[in-house]
């Protein structure tokens, strides 16, 4: 797990909020998405011979326009540009592959790099232009010559008119030829090569809208099990659903739930029990779900209750009427594995994140700060004061900046590297090399 003596490399988006950020399957690539509807891709440059105790930056790939403000002419409504989510695809030869979604369309873009450029056409003159065929005497064989780098991001499938609600998540399957997307009521299974039609495998639409308790609000496939999936709601639970039971997963397979604790019950606690991100852990035996205030990892093979549960922000309980009348109560926070599942990482307030190492139990908190990101600025641990008395050290809990927020963070697949995004700032953060 991250000590504080991480260094840090800081890029700013003056534009627009990050809305995501996504790590590919080699780490090679970081990928974020903002409201602007923009994709930034950064690579991870090779090591350096001259200066070996610095591993490789992160610098900016490609960028391109994912997706464009729309207009639904039937419902009279506007369609955000915002991109939700980005899943990268298994790299299978040269060139990337990620989908990307905003509230109703999902696109596949293909990411291709080309150095060389063909010359000696027959019909075309070197600058593009038609030569005039009554001039042309001889045939000629054009040729590749080199040329400056060029990244390309070209759309490849459309995928969209499938969703009726917003959707939150996307997941590519295992086998590499599938992936589900979900929105608040439904959850829907594409082909990567099929754009006109999708399979509807989950919908939890009452027939009366007025008898509606609970909505979708993550899914994601397992790693390995290309037929089972799980989707958490707005009522705190998770269900587990096997394709090869039925078409239609409306049925769970299993269930997971923990019972809640009637001396503690409040007006917020249906609010702050809603599920903001689910995500399995890479071995496929684990999955961890974030709600607003905690951390809970659960065995597949128990439904009952978690087997380990994180305090991210317990502080913030006696804040909570404050923080429903500024709606950050129903912020949604996503939550990230480390390489070997071993530790996890999940956002928090005031531009604090908050790591948990499995083994030792120990946690930490750190801050993605302008003033921390100066050329081999290590971290340092920050703590929250809930007394009257707090040490040298500590922010007091009324001082936290609820506007300040981390929601989107990814670790690295293989490597202790991570990737925080702080509203318009992406932070990448890796452990010091001793």
């Amino acid at each position: 797990m991250f000590g504080p003596n991480a260094r840090v490399f800081c890029f700013v988006f003056l534009a627009d909020i990050i809305s995501t950020v996504e790590f590919n399957y080699s780490g090679e690539l970081l990928a974020t998405g903002d409201k602007g509807g923009r994709v930034v891709i950064f690579q991870h440059e090779q090591e350096s011979k001259n200066r070996p105790q610095l591993r490789g930056e992160y610098n900016v790939y490609s960028t391109f326009q994912s997706h464009e403000p729309e207009f639904d002419y039937l419902k009279s409504l506007e369609i955000e540009e915002k991109i939700n989510k980005i899943r990268w695809l298994p790299q299978q030869n040269s060139a990337h592959f990620l989908l990307s979604t905003n509230d109703k369309t999902i696109k596949l873009w293909k990411i291709s790099e080309r150095d060389k450029r063909a010359e000696g056409y027959n019909l075309k003159d070197e600058e593009g232009r038609l030569r005039d065929p009554f001039r042309i005497s001889s045939l000629r064989v054009p040729v590749l010559m080199p040329m400056d780098l060029m990244v390309e991001a070209s759309p490849r499938r459309i995928f969209a008119n499938a969703h009726t609600y917003h959707i939150n998540s996307i997941s590519v399957n295992s086998d590499h030829e599938t992936y589900l997307s979900a929105d608040d009521l439904r959850i829907n299974l594409w082909h990567l090569e099929i754009t006109d039609r999708s399979f509807n495998i989950v919908d939890i639409k009452p027939a009366n809208m007025e008898e509606l308790t609970e909505v979708i609000t993550a899914a994601e496939c397992h790693p390995h099990q290309c037929n089972v999936f799980v989707y958490s709601s707005s009522k705190g639970t998770i269900r587990l659903c096997d394709m090869r039971a039925a078409a239609l997963c409306d049925r769970h397979s299993k269930f997971f739930e923990e019972p809640e604790d009637p001396s503690s019950r409040s007006f917020f606690s249906e609010i702050i029990s809603s599920i903001s991100d689910v995500k399995f852990s890479h071995s496929g035996r684990y999955m961890m779900t974030r709600d607003y205030l905690s951390v809970k990892v659960w065995d597949l093979n128990m439904e009952n209750r978690p087997v380990e549960t994180y305090q991210v922000h317990e502080y913030l309980r006696s804040k909570l009427c404050s923080l429903y009348e500024n709606d950050c109560i129903f912020d949604k926070f996503e939550c990230c594995w480390n390489g070997s599942d071993s530790a996890i990482m999940t956002g928090s307030y005031n531009n604090f994140f908050r790591m948990f190492d499995r083994n030792t139990r120990r946690d930490i908190t750190l801050e993605a700060s302008r003033e921390s990101s100066k050329p081999r600025a290590t971290l340092k641990p920050r703590k929250v004061s809930t007394g009257g008395k707090r040490k040298k050290d500590e922010i007091s809990v009324d001082s936290l900046d609820f506007n300040k927020k981390i929601l989107h963070t990814a670790w690295h697949p293989k490597e202790n590297v991570i990737a925080v995004a702080a509203t318009n700032n992406l932070y990448i953060f890796q452990d010091k090399i001793n």
